[in-house]
């Protein structure tokens, strides 16, 4: 991947401030991949994970080395088909929640699969 400029600074998202001009390089891959061999991205569609800031067509980066534990975003197979939710822990049992209230949690099957826990999402804002 390619090795970009980043300023040092923060940006602020309020009053402007003048910028100094430091910069250092940023590596992309560094910042956005921790495991390169058990990486790979997906691409988001529907509206479910909207309150978690994941849209439709945004790019997953999901790593498949990251620990599963609870309130993590992940990508499971259920059923044979793929969902990207929150995994919560309710009453000793896992569960699926997605970021949307019109989308009810349910119970993970037994026979579902936790394929990757995501780890950035990249969304674009010239759509």
């Amino acid at each position: 991947m390619a090795v970009f400029p980043v300023f040092i600074e923060s940006i602020p998202c309020g009053f402007p401030s003048p910028a100094d001009g430091h910069q250092e390089e940023l590596d992309l891959d560094d910042y956005l991949i921790r495991h390169p061999n058990a990486t790979f991205f997906l691409r988001a569609c529907g509206d479910s994970m909207t309150g978690a800031g994941i849209y439709d067509g945004d790019l997953l980066v999901v790593d498949r080395a990251e620990a599963i534990v609870p309130n993590r975003i992940v990508i499971a197979r259920v059923y044979d088909e793929f969902t990207c939710k929150r995994l919560v822990r309710h009453q000793e049992q896992w569960w699926l929640k997605a970021e949307n209230h019109h989308y009810q949690p349910f119970p993970l099957p037994e026979d579902a699969e936790i394929f990757g826990v995501v780890t950035r999402n990249i969304h674009n804002l010239l759509d």
